[in-house]
């Protein structure tokens, strides 16, 4: 896949992300994608910090999301080649510390399969 292409799926995921639509976040991913977060660790310890499948993502982010209103991630950086996408960005919330995260997405054929996240 070319980086111009994991390039418009990443923006597309921050696009979906920031405004919340939950179907079409889920929409970019595998019906068997894998998750890892460490903010999944900390509000569900039972998860280890891993979820798979999109049911499973779509009760973590609607959580978050219920959680938190005013989240917000601002795109910094985006790497992309191969199958995947290292993405950099700034998360804010209200009334919280911005916090840096970097997150690498595996793509195939279209479709996110993996995600981790990383706090820095």
């Amino acid at each position: 896949m070319t980086p111009e292409k994991l390039q418009s799926i990443a923006f597309k995921w921050f696009e979906t992300f920031n405004n919340k639509e939950l179907e079409k976040l889920l929409s970019l991913y595998d019906d068997d994608a894998a998750h890892f977060s460490p903010k999944l660790k900390i509000h569900k310890p039972e998860t280890n910090g891993f979820v798979t499948g999109k049911q499973a993502l779509r009760e973590w982010w609607q959580d978050a999301f219920d959680r938190l209103p005013s989240l917000n991630y601002k795109v910094t950086s985006l790497t992309a080649n191969g199958d995947r996408v290292f993405m950099e960005y700034i998360r804010t919330v209200d009334n919280e510390e911005e916090m840096l995260v970097a997150e690498v997405l595996d793509i195939r054929e279209d479709k996110i399969v993996a995600s981790r996240v990383y706090h820095g």
